[in-house]
């Protein structure tokens, strides 16, 4: 990438606007889909389809001008403050579903069993007369029918799969990081060969996460509508295991980039940026495997 002498400033700005209207669909229709709503299904393939020519058509563009050398040091700077407040804006996106499985846990399971303290004891008595509060549970649905006792789905276990997936992810870190070392050496082919292993792992995961949730719906009776437990644990695995497929996509294209030896030792932040992702997805995966699988 040469560097310009000015500063680069898009002459069209349509992306944004469709990436918008994309992700609006897309979670309308998930949220439509999810209560059962007719017409939740195609809003979300419709949504899922335009962010994906929309991401096609923005990457597109940004390669172009990037190897036209219409970038200089302060785009560079630019780049790297919009990937980090998006890295942000994802930790806030986890963060509040690592929110609510706290507190479902800790503050709503044990106050209608009596336990919370205040009026606690008064709402147990009134409302949910004799429920004794454990975790994993499937309520609300099934609180105050005996479920105490007879919960209808088995917990996932840490081991097996999600201790295999930790260990794929673990390793992938791993092997982006020799290939992010790779690049800044100037060695193409080291960086596409551990990029191409990175990418691999990556597939690995979701392929076993895939594994996972067949086994989990038709083995262990645990499903989507399985109360709270069942929701926080589909949810965050879910979307962790979309954002993992995503930062995979990522990286193989930056791969493809590799080979046709579009970064220099000084000027790669794409590889960069796409390493930072594959880095939060890792983080967030060991606090999932901590809180959902462990404790």
């Amino acid at each position: 990438m040469s560097a310009s002498s000015g500063y680069y400033i898009p002459h069209e700005a349509r992306w944004p606007i469709v990436g918008s209207v994309g992700l609006f669909l897309f979670f309308m229709g998930f949220g439509s889909f999810l209560n059962d709503g007719s017409l939740g299904l195609p809003l979300l393939l419709i949504g899922a389809a335009i962010i994906v020519w929309m991401m096609f058509g923005w990457f597109s563009m940004v390669v172009r001008e990037s190897e036209a050398g219409t970038y200089n040091g302060q785009v560079d700077v630019s780049f790297r403050m919009a990937m980090m407040w998006f890295i942000f804006s994802e930790v806030m996106f986890f963060g509040a579903f690592f929110g609510a499985l706290f507190y479902a846990r800790q503050f709503s399971g044990p106050w209608i069993s009596g336990d919370g303290g205040g009026g606690a004891a008064m709402t147990n008595a009134v409302l949910w007369n004799g429920f004794d509060y454990i975790w994993p549970n499937n309520g609300p649905g099934k609180i105050g029918d005996g479920f105490a006792f007879n919960q209808g789905f088995t917990e996932m276990s840490w081991f097996g799969l999600p201790l295999i997936n930790t260990l794929l992810l673990l390793t992938s870190g791993v092997t982006c990081t020799i290939a992010h070392h790779a690049i800044k050496d100037g060695n193409h082919e080291k960086m596409v060969r551990w990029l191409a292993a990175t990418v691999g792992l990556g597939a690995v995961f979701v392929a076993c996460q895939a594994y996972e949730y067949y086994h989990a719906y038709h083995a262990l009776g645990l499903k989507l509508t399985t109360g709270i437990y069942g929701s926080t644990f589909f949810m965050l695995t879910g979307f962790h295991g979309f954002h993992v497929s995503m930062g995979a996509i990522m990286l193989f294209f930056v791969m493809l980039r590799g080979m046709k030896k579009h970064f220099t030792a000084e000027n790669h932040f794409a590889f960069e940026a796409a390493a930072w992702y594959w880095h939060f997805v890792d983080v967030v995966w060991l606090g999932l495997f901590i809180f959902v699988y462990l404790v």
